[in-house]
């Protein structure tokens, strides 16, 4: 991404964040993440059904949330907070982290509707590329039948290259 340092430093400094993980442990890693990319308010939750009563209360700017955990997993909360009309915050941009990455996982979670998707352990510079990417790259909400989250990316398209060229595909 071609933004200066300092523009990005603004952007992730003025975030609220919301992470959402049952192992204290994580969320203390995480939080020394986020910290150290410059979030100053870091919001907790120890499991998806905290997390509801958080997002409502203090309306974070990006929820983080783990795949899986007791109570309220990672994907039941994003399926409840992607629903307008029933919940009150549905386009809140969302990362989903998760230390089991497969592509079926992956899907499934751009199914739901998440933003970004974060492999365990993760690093700062990853976790701040997501961020920044929701940040500079905002996608449109939209409803395609039962589905309401981002727009899906569209795949680069070669500019130097015809269309009809087989290197092109």
């Amino acid at each position: 991404m071609n933004i200066n340092a300092k523009h990005a430093e603004f952007l992730i400094n003025q975030q609220s964040v919301l992470l959402v993980d049952d192992s204290a442990f994580i969320r203390n890693l995480v939080r020394g993440l986020l910290t150290g990319i410059g979030v100053k308010k870091i919001y907790e939750a120890a499991d998806g059904i905290a997390a509801l009563e958080l997002i409502r209360e203090v309306q974070p700017d990006i929820v983080i949330v783990d795949w899986e955990m007791p109570l309220l997993n990672g994907p039941e909360l994003v399926r409840i907070v992607r629903s307008p009309g029933i919940f009150p915050t549905p386009d809140v941009p969302i990362i989903m982290m998760s230390g089991n990455v497969d592509h079926r996982r992956v899907m499934e979670a751009t199914r739901l509707g998440v933003n970004e998707f974060l492999c365990k352990p993760m690093s700062a510079k990853a976790l701040m590329e997501r961020m920044i990417s929701i940040l500079l790259k905002p996608r449109e909400t939209v409803r395609v039948g039962n589905y309401y989250g981002p727009a899906p990316r569209k795949p680069p398209v070669a500019k130097d290259k015809p269309l009809d060229s087989p290197s092109a595909v």
